[in-house]
């Protein structure tokens, strides 16, 4: 009986390449196309090795599941909370692809959340050795650079604000430009007694890249870097938030800085600003009320 599916994509061609990657012949029965990103096509593929989830999208968007596969991998590897296990990227007839295990998830409840809060606050607490990440990634599509940096102001004035920054002169968002400006020039204030570590970042950890599986929290769809921990518990805040027990629990492991509520702002200014390059819209003139709120607090 040949595979049951719900498309015309080739899927034989995609069972040889992956049963040669993985190392071991492989046979698809069934692609069923799954609802979710609006960057990817998303499949479950029930297979002669179980169940796999996969991601696919055009040859040249092959660095965008690439990046997220490493980000998948260094997350796995430290084991503080559970993400899908990355199997493989590959091309297979102008088609990009990463195949990762397939878990049935569920929205987090109030157990699920406590629980990803103390993981979350365990990867935090990991001292990295420096800030960045050994290689470019991407936050959504927009290219994200990464290179290393000692201090992480710098960082972040740089590789986070000073690339919006770029992107919103490009975009011709000339009203925010000279603010920005000047808020980037006086990051150091939002740092005075306050000295972050570099941490391993989930890097887009908003409510929809967060669910639950037979139990146990689950995180997807990361754009990691070594960062401060605070800007993943930003992002969590934007976009709806997570449940009140996540941060209880979170803070019983390591305490948020008093500085927090100041800097979250700082801190999702960078993906209201991205959310502007990639949908225009209203979030233009949001950033600019974060940025004259951040600058108040220089008064």
């Amino acid at each position: 009986m040949g595979l049951k599916r719900d498309s015309t994509e080739d899927w034989s061609a995609l069972a040889v390449a992956l049963g040669r990657q993985l190392g071991t012949p492989l046979t698809l029965h069934r692609a069923t196309t799954v609802s979710g990103g609006c960057i990817h096509h998303a499949w479950r593929l029930e297979s002669s090795r179980g169940d796999l989830f996969a991601k696919s999208n055009r040859a040249d968007r092959l660095a965008l599941l690439e990046a997220e596969q490493e980000a998948l991998h260094a997350l796995h590897e430290d084991g503080s909370v559970r993400v899908p296990r990355p199997l493989a990227t590959l091309v297979v007839d102008k088609t990009a692809w990463l195949i990762l295990e397939y878990l049935p998830l569920a929205p987090l409840d109030q157990g699920t959340a406590t629980q990803l809060g103390h993981a979350l606050a365990r990867l935090h607490s990991r001292q990295r050795e420096r800030f960045g990440w050994a290689q470019d990634n991407f936050i959504g599509t927009t290219p994200q650079p990464n290179g290393f940096a000692d201090g992480w102001v710098r960082f972040y004035r740089e590789q986070r604000l000073g690339h919006q920054w770029q992107l919103a002169h490009r975009d011709g968002l000339t009203p925010i430009l000279d603010p920005l400006q000047r808020l980037m020039a006086e990051l150091d204030h939002f740092f005075t007694d306050y000295r972050p570590h570099p941490a391993l970042l989930h890097g887009d950890l908003w409510g929809g890249n967060a669910a639950t599986c037979a139990g146990e929290p689950v995180l997807f769809d990361p754009a990691s870097y070594h960062g401060d921990r605070e800007a993943d518990l930003a992002m969590t805040e934007l976009f709806g938030g997570f449940p009140p027990a996540f941060y209880a629990a979170y803070d019983a492991v390591l305490p948020r800085d008093p500085g927090y509520r100041v800097r979250r702002d700082l801190y999702n200014l960078y993906h209201v600003l991205n959310h502007h390059h990639l949908f225009g819209g209203g979030y233009g003139t949001q950033a600019g009320q974060m940025v004259q709120r951040l600058l108040a607090e220089l008064r």
